[in-house]
């Protein structure tokens, strides 16, 4: 399977830096990936599943096509991102809609039943921290030992000093605490959209 990985960041002409982004992972833990000294998680899989389109057949056995469809590069991006280099893939309109800068699938059940894996979560970026609602729902990009975590969690004033505590919707998930140097981008969930098909 790491062969295909590699094989998936070639096709979509992307660097290890720019799909290690994309699964919200660090350069170096994709080169492990890629060269098989460690495995593809569950979340990463679900994420080239759901967001680029690879198609899940081909990457576990290698048969049929890598994409079920042409995939979806719209990304999460960071304040030192070329925004040159932004081509939307595709837009929607939705009436009344504030004005967003973006829109990120949710990976994951922190904030279920609100959110759920699978919905899209629209977010306008901010510039400083101080600006800041407490209590609000955040997208963040956090710094964890150099690898790079991508999450949506409310945000709360901590005790701590330069410190602030990220509070999931889930229950099971306890809340956790975070330096402010830590954080590397941050925005402001303005709605989400839950897909449903019908058949």
């Amino acid at each position: 399977m790491n062969q295909r990985v590699k094989l998936i960041r070639k096709q979509l002409g992307m660097t290890q830096e720019q799909l290690a982004q994309r699964l919200g992972i660090g350069k170096a833990a994709l080169s492990m990936i890629e060269t098989g000294r460690t495995g593809l998680s569950a979340r990463n899989r679900h994420i080239l599943v759901q967001e680029l389109n690879v198609n899940p057949e081909w990457l576990e056995t290698g048969e049929g096509e890598p994409f079920n469809a042409e995939p979806d590069l719209t990304a999460y991006m960071h304040r030192t991102d070329d925004r040159s280099q932004i081509k939307p893939t595709n837009f929607i309109h939705i009436p009344n809609l504030p004005k967003c800068d973006g829109a990120i699938y949710v990976v994951g059940d922190s904030m279920y039943p609100l959110l759920k894996s699978g919905d899209i979560v629209l977010y306008k970026q901010l510039r400083r921290i101080d600006d800041i609602f407490w209590g609000d729902m955040y997208l963040l990009s956090i710094d964890i030992d150099g690898e790079e975590y991508v999450t949506v969690k409310y945000i709360q004033k901590s005790e701590r000093q330069g410190y602030v505590r990220l509070v999931s919707q889930n229950p099971h998930h306890a809340d956790k605490e975070v330096e402010i140097s830590r954080i590397r981008a941050l925005a402001l969930v303005k709605a989400s959209i839950r897909m449903n098909s019908i058949r």
